[in-house]
């Protein structure tokens, strides 16, 4: 195990911690650890790479949390993934709203398809409840501007959604993606052009989940994505027009 860590070499001053979390990511990221394999232990990559355990250990809990590793307590540390997750938040962030949505047609448009075939009472009760609270702020905030105050609710009706799915992996990657979801939504829902928020749309697709047809699910998905990604390429075409 030892000899495959000919490609450390001592941390520098700048951030030893920093330093030794980002030479482990190359590693992990070269595959010279494949997925399963254990790493060599703390004792070993301290010495290998010059700093103390305190320091090895601290930058392979930022790793585990990252989801590149995994500690099972007795056997070691071990790789979980050669990709890493914050390389991919990154990109997705330097997104546009465009780009946001998308992606998240493409993942709430199966989440819908999965809910309609595994959904429980309590999660039909949990959409309805967060569009409840969606149209007591509509009808609250009537002005355009106002409309900024349902984000929160909304997109805790689209978690609710894809929660329904039954999938944690897809479940993950949603609350991953959250983050930039929010921002285009900030961003959308403050745009003028922008059109409103219709909550019978938002009921149709729960309606459809409910009846269990995956087919009619998926496309009441879709369509109450369609006309915020239209309006979406019309206010690019638009900028794009005057540059």
């Amino acid at each position: 195990m030892a000899g495959r860590t000919d490609g450390l070499h001592a941390a520098g001053r700048r951030s030893l911690v920093d330093d030794t979390i980002a030479q482990l990511r190359e590693r992990l990221g070269s595959g010279a650890w494949a997925v399963g394999e254990r790493i060599p232990t703390e004792h070993e990559l301290a010495e290998r790479l010059g700093v103390g355990r305190n320091t090895v250990r601290e930058a392979v809990r930022v790793l585990v949390h990252a989801g590149m590793l995994v500690t099972r307590q007795g056997e070691g540390t071990f790789v979980r993934s050669t990709s890493d997750p914050a390389a991919l938040l990154r990109g997705v962030q330097r997104s546009d709203v465009r780009d946001v949505l998308e992606v998240r047609a493409a993942l709430e448009a199966e989440a819908a398809r999965l809910a309609a075939a595994r959904h429980t009472p309590e999660d039909i009760a949990r959409m309805r409840a967060a569009l409840a609270r969606e149209a007591a702020v509509l009808a609250a905030h009537p002005e355009r501007a106002g409309r900024e105050a349902t984000v929160e609710h909304d997109l805790e009706f689209h978690t609710a959604v894809v929660d329904a799915a039954h999938n944690p992996a897809l479940a993950e990657l949603y609350r991953y993606f959250g983050a930039s979801v929010r921002e285009a939504m900030r961003a959308a829902f403050g745009d003028h052009e922008m059109p409103e928020v219709v909550i019978a749309t938002h009921e149709a697709l729960v309606d459809a989940i409910e009846s269990g047809d995956q087919d009619r699910a998926e496309a009441a998905c879709r369509e109450l994505l369609a006309e915020p990604t239209a309006a979406v390429e019309q206010l690019l075409a638009a900028i794009a027009a005057r540059k």
